[in-house]
C-alpha cells in the first residue's frame, strides 16, 4: 500500500520539494521576500499575504504545504477540481523587441496544460486593471500557439486578481467573472479565456455578521473564505475567524502553514534586528563619549594656549617670533 500511496504522489508535476531555506537561497523571489521581512521587522509589524512577497511564497515555495494551497485555492476560484499545478516561469514573454514584458505573481499550468496568473493587488494603483487583466490573459493564451499546433488544442487560460480595493463600486457581486460575449444574446464565443476579479473589501460586512453570529462561516462559497483569509489574516480582530478557518478548509490550514514557515524566519529577522539596534545605540553612545572627552581636552588646550600668547605679548615679542615659539613648543603653525 506504501508503494501505491508514492506512486499517486509521483503524478502531481510540481517541482520537487525544497524546505524553507533552500527557498530563500535559490528562489528568483528570495530577494523581495528577505527585504519585505527586515522592513517589516524594523517597522514591528506582522506579516500581511496581500503583500507580493508573502503571497507568491506561500503559492510557490514547492513545499508539500504550499502545493496543497495552491491546488484549493485554484479549484476554489474556477469551481472544479485542480488534480495537478506546477508553477511556472513567471516572465511573460512580449510578443516584439519593443513590447511589455510583465512579471507575474504566480504563474501556474495544471489539468493537463490549462494555465492561470495569480495576481494580488494590495494598493490602490492609477494603472488599468482591467485593461492589464485582458492584456495578461492574451499572453497566457497566445503563449500556448506554436507552429504546427491546431488552435482546438488549445487550453483554458484563467487571470485571476485578488484586489485589496473597490474596482467596481455599483455591485457588491464577488467574484466579478468576465469572457467574450455575444453583445445582446450574449452567448460564449470561446471558453479557452476567463478572466476573474475578487474586490476584497466587498467581504467585510460579511466578516462582521460572521463575528456577530448572523452568518455561518460554514455557508459561504470556499473562495470567499480563501479572500477572507488572506484580507484578514493579519488583523487581530480577526483571530477567532482564522481559527474556524483553519479547521474548516484544509487548503487554508495549509496556507497557514507555509506561512508560518515564513514568520519563523520573520522572528529570526526581529530579533537580527533588535541585536543590531542594540550593538548601534552601544557604539553611538561609546562614539558621544569620546567625542565629549576630545572636546573637553581640545577646549582645555586652548586655554591655555590663549594664556601662553598674552604671556609673549606682554613680553614684547613680534608676530613673527610668537609663531615660532608656539611652533617649537607644540609642533604646529
Amino acid at each position: 500500500m506504501a508503494k501505491v500511496k508514492k506512486k499517486a504522489k509521483a503524478k502531481i508535476t510540481f517541482p520537487p520539494y525544497i524546505c524553507m531555506n533552500t527557498f530563500f537561497k535559490r528562489s528568483r523571489q528570495s530577494k523581495e521576500l528577505k527585504q519585505l521581512l527586515k522592513e517589516k521587522a524594523k517597522e514591528g509589524k506582522p506579516l500581511s499575504v496581500m503583500e507580493d512577497a508573502v503571497f507568491k511564497a506561500m503559492l510557490s515555495a514547492g513545499t508539500e504545504d504550499s502545493q496543497k494551497a495552491l491546488k484549493c485555492l485554484l479549484s476554489a476560484c474556477i469551481g472544479r477540481e485542480v488534480i495537478d499545478a506546477q508553477v511556472t516561469n513567471n516572465d511573460l514573454i512580449p510578443t516584439h523587441l519593443a513590447g511589455k514584458a510583465p512579471r507575474l505573481d504566480v504563474n501556474v499550468t495544471f489539468n493537463d496544460g490549462e494555465a492561470a496568473n495569480l495576481e494580488m493587488q494590495i494598493r490602490k494603483t492609477a494603472d488599468d486593471i482591467k485593461t492589464r487583466a485582458a492584456i495578461y490573459t492574451a499572453m497566457l493564451l497566445s503563449g500556448q500557439s506554436k507552429k504546427g499546433k491546431d488552435y482546438s488544442e488549445i487550453k483554458r487560460v484563467y487571470q485571476i486578481f485578488f484586489l485589496n480595493d473597490v474596482l467596481f463600486p455599483d455591485s457588491e457581486k464577488l467574484p466579478r467573472r468576465y469572457s467574450y460575449r455575444e453583445e445582446n444574446e450574449h452567448d460564449r464565443l470561446t471558453e479557452a479565456t476567463e478572466i476573474i476579479f475578487y474586490e476584497m473589501p466587498k467581504l467585510e460586512k460579511k466578516v462582521h455578521d460572521i463575528q456577530a453570529g448572523k452568518i455561518d462561516l460554514a455557508s459561504l462559497p470556499d473562495d470567499e473564505k480563501w479572500c477572507m483569509y488572506m484580507r484578514y489574516r493579519h488583523e487581530q480582530y480577526a483571530e477567532m475567524l482564522m481559527k474556524k478557518l483553519y479547521r474548516q478548509e484544509e487548503g487554508i490550514m495549509r496556507a497557514e502553514k507555509a506561512v508560518k514557515g515564513i514568520s519563523r524566519d520573520y522572528i529570526k529577522f526581529i530579533r537580527q534586528m533588535d541585536a543590531e539596534k542594540n550593538r548601534l545605540d552601544r557604539g553611538q553612545r561609546i562614539y558621544n563619549a569620546r567625542k565629549a572627552a576630545r572636546e573637553e581636552g581640545h577646549a582645555e588646550g586652548r586655554d591655555e594656549d590663549r594664556k601662553y600668547v598674552l604671556e609673549l605679548i606682554d613680553q614684547g615679542l613680534s608676530t613673527e617670533e610668537i609663531r615660532e615659539r608656539l611652533t617649537q613648543t607644540s609642533g604646529t603653525v
